[in-house]
C-alpha cells in the first residue's frame, strides 16, 4: 500500500502465448522505461479466467 510504480523490485509477467513477448515488451516499456525492476517472463499453458497476461509484482518503499 502507498507504492508506486517507482517503487517495484521485482515482476513476474506470465504469458498465455510468447510470440506476444514483443508486444507485451512495448507496453510495458509504456509503464517502466528507466530502472527498469528485475524481471522474468514465464510462459502459461492456462490463467484465471482465460486472460492472456498476468503479472505478479514486489514493490519496495523506503
Amino acid at each position: 500500500a502507498g507504492c508506486s510504480l517507482n517503487d517495484v523490485v521485482s515482476v513476474t509477467v506470465f504469458l498465455k502465448d510468447l510470440s506476444h513477448f514483443n508486444d507485451f515488451n512495448e507496453v510495458y516499456s509504456d509503464y517502466f522505461s528507466e530502472n527498469r525492476p528485475a524481471r522474468s517472463t514465464i510462459q502459461a499453458a492456462a490463467l484465471p479466467k482465460n486472460v492472456l497476461v498476468e503479472i505478479a509484482a514486489i514493490a519496495y518503499k523506503k
